[in-house]
């Protein structure tokens, strides 16, 4: 198994992982693959690309990782990150942003450190699941390790 970046900076940052390789023919939405990976949905997490017109703090980019059968609070989102409001960034503008394709985005490694939030759920768990940067690749991790590496706080953001 090739390394991804995002494996690379757990690595770096002393945090142990597990990778699952599954098939992306069977789908690449977070659901299909808590199913291949034989996870719960719950605990297993999909990462969220968001942008804001409100530039007040100097971001107007956010990343949030929430469980996989739970839809973004959108509310809850823009509270979290201190902004008016957000919306879903287009997937056109995903692969020149993040330098990750839909389906195989996660919080590690993107192209520039966007402030992060992961659901508070996922603190409920040992460990969460969430996308290893490509697609075919999922990683098993703890979630409190994983927000201390990239610097992501923990919010209340699902429906």
């Amino acid at each position: 198994m090739l390394k991804t970046n995002a494996m690379r900076i757990l690595e770096t940052a002393g945090v142990d992982y597990k990778a699952y390789e599954y098939n992306p023919t069977a789908g690449i939405d977070a659901v299909s693959i808590a199913g291949y990976i034989k996870k719960p949905v719950e605990q297993t997490f999909k990462t969220l690309v968001t942008q804001s017109a409100n530039t007040q703090h100097g971001f107007n980019h956010f990343v949030f990782v929430i469980p996989a059968n739970a839809e973004l609070n959108v509310k809850k989102a823009a509270q979290a990150a201190g902004v008016k409001n957000i919306e879903m960034l287009p997937q056109k503008k995903l692969l020149p942003l993040t330098g990750y394709i839909h389906g195989g985005c996660s919080p590690l490694g993107m192209k520039k450190d966007f402030p992060t939030f992961i659901d508070e759920t996922a603190v409920l768990f040992d460990t969460i699941c969430l996308s290893g940067g490509k697609i075919g690749l999922t990683l098993d991790l703890n979630a409190e390790k994983l927000a201390t590496a990239i610097g992501a706080k923990f919010a209340d953001l699902t429906l």
